[in-house]
């Protein structure tokens, strides 16, 4: 359903895909994220006085999201939120997706119960572009139906944004080097695509496949696959091993809701 309502406040809660990992840096050091572009989009339609808060930390499970930050979102009692998680535990082995589906509807029937229109997201599909990713499917199928019936029971008031349907997002160009998060491009898209679902005219189609890559050769690709090895897929690995996080000890980039124009 087309939501058209204007939005003075907006709260965005998750993990890295919401703080906006491998985007553009700004000068504060940030990456400014697809969150801060729909941030900017709605100020823009004001004049003055619209504010923004992004409580989202890389690295966050579920269970965290809910925990550390919907309470303080809704506390704000913004018009708009933003709601990814879920995620990283469906990348972890074993994961409970009965426990990621429980949490993520306790979140957003907080959010909801608050009065915000809260949109949501669904994956993009990991089988067309992620070694294993096929592993995956059957969780991210199962949390992608969950999200589209909390949409249904709630009317426009939530709003889904369907990435799992949009090939756009199977081009290498559309994420970073780490192949976990977006680029400067996929975040853009995925911006364009939020407004879209917000009822904002975007004058692109942001499902529209990118112009054809340039090919690479055998000794590219074998060169950026042991990269990626050495400097992503490696620490990941180790941080599952120790339990760690890359987010642990990170605070918010924007954890007031503050005036905002972009």
């Amino acid at each position: 359903m087309e939501n058209t309502a204007t939005f003075t406040s907006y709260v965005a809660v998750g993990d890295s895909f919401t703080e906006g990992m491998c985007d553009d840096l700004l000068p504060d050091g940030h990456y400014r994220g697809w969150a801060d572009r729909v941030a900017t989009a709605l100020a823009a339609e004001q004049d003055g006085g619209f504010r923004y808060a992004n409580l989202a930390v890389r690295g966050k499970l579920i269970g965290q999201i809910c925990d550390e930050q919907v309470g303080p979102a809704a506390a704000m009692g913004t018009d708009l939120v933003t709601l990814a998680g879920g995620l990283n535990d469906v990348l972890r082995p074993g994961c409970d997706i009965a426990h990621v589906k429980e949490r993520l509807g306790i979140a957003a029937r907080t959010l909801l119960g608050g009065g915000a229109t809260v949109v949501m997201f669904t994956s993009t599909d990991p089988s067309r572009r992620m070694p294993g990713g096929t592993r995956l499917l059957p969780t991210i199928l199962e949390l992608k139906a969950f999200v589209e019936g909390i949409a249904r029971d709630w009317g426009g008031r939530a709003v889904v944004v369907d990435l799992f349907s949009a090939p756009c997002f199977d081009d290498r160009r559309m994420w970073a080097e780490d192949r976990l998060h977006l680029s400067a491009e996929g975040h853009r898209r995925v911006a364009a695509a939020v407004l879209e679902a917000l009822g904002r005219p975007t004058g692109e189609d942001w499902r529209a496949p990118l112009p054809p890559a340039a090919p690479q050769s055998r000794t590219a690709k074998l060169g950026a696959d042991l990269r990626w090895l050495r400097s992503h897929l490696g620490p990941w690995i180790g941080r599952r091993l120790t339990g760690r996080s890359s987010g642990d000890g990170r605070p918010p980039k924007r954890a007031e809701l503050l005036p905002y124009e972009g």
